[in-house]
């Protein structure tokens, strides 16, 4: 009976194969043929991804690591992974597979010792950095109480298959960036068309629901309308203690027809508009 090497358990699959194949660019600018498969190098790089590990600790079972490294940054830098992401998110869509009420959140990284050693002129180095995309004025690094850190704001629908993701210095407020994270929900559609960028429905915790943020907003064409309830209820008074007059209590945004149970912010899309500058401020 064959056996699978443990590390290479959770590479892509002769199903999962056939349907990424067809995205991969043809050609690779080359005449004499490739060493390794492309399957083999992506493989490598998915591995890589997951664990999270060196470059240089790769397994001998795939390509070299310097192979793995020179298809990653040339396809990030050219846009190859977000052409993919396009075509895979568009067929997904025509069959059914992505549920349109999309959650906003984010996660903060702990960037690693060296990032405090980069160098500042990016520009000047022998790869520049960026790409099809603007590397960020602050290379999305931030001081905060954990150090050097990153956030990365996602937008993800139901099946936790992911939308759209914006990356920022770790001390960046959630709230300024949820508009900025809902514009880059964008999928197109397999049979041409105006690509669909309007979830049914947004989730969102109360991270989201400042006063400026249009996140707030009712729009009658939404599928659900959002109803004010409190957050917060008041403790039960102890024993020889007197209850406050007036308890304390914070807005929170829920479907009327779920109020009771859901323990998040749930607002319509696309939201309204506002004067304040903390929702059009760039992030």
């Amino acid at each position: 009976m064959p056996s699978v090497a443990a590390v290479r358990r959770h590479d892509l699959t002769d199903v999962q194969w056939a349907v990424l194949e067809p995205p991969l660019p043809a050609g690779t600018g080359r005449d004499q043929p490739r060493k390794w498969t492309m399957r083999m190098i992506i493989d490598g790089i998915r591995w890589r991804v997951r664990t999270g590990s060196p470059w240089r600790e790769v397994p001998a079972v795939y390509p070299p690591w310097q192979t793995l490294y020179r298809w990653f940054r040339r396809w990030q830098r050219d846009g190859v992974w977000a052409q993919i992401l396009a075509v895979l998110q568009a067929r997904a869509d025509a069959a059914g597979l992505i549920g349109w009420t999309v959650s906003v959140d984010s996660t903060i990284s702990r960037a690693h010792q060296h990032a405090a050693g980069a160098r500042r002129d990016g520009d000047g180095q022998k790869e520049p950095p960026g790409g099809t995309q603007s590397e960020p004025a602050d290379h999305a690094l931030g001081r905060s109480r954990g150090g050097w850190t990153t956030k990365t704001h996602l937008a993800c629908e139901q099946g936790r298959k992911l939308m759209a993701a914006i990356v920022t210095a770790g001390q960046r407020g959630d709230s300024p960036q949820f508009i900025p994270v809902l514009a880059k929900v964008r999928v197109t559609r397999a049979d041409g068309g105006r690509p669909r960028t309007r979830p049914d429905t947004v989730l969102a915790d109360k991270a989201y629901t400042s006063a400026a943020n249009p996140a707030a907003a009712s729009e009658p064409a939404s599928r659900a309308r959002p109803t004010k309830t409190n957050t917060v209820r008041p403790r039960a008074p102890e024993a020889g203690v007197r209850p406050p007059s007036t308890p304390t209590s914070t807005g929170r945004i829920t479907p009327s027809s779920a109020a009771s149970t859901s323990s998040n912010t749930t607002a319509p899309w696309p939201p309204g508009t506002t004067n304040s500058p903390c929702a059009t401020k760039p992030p």
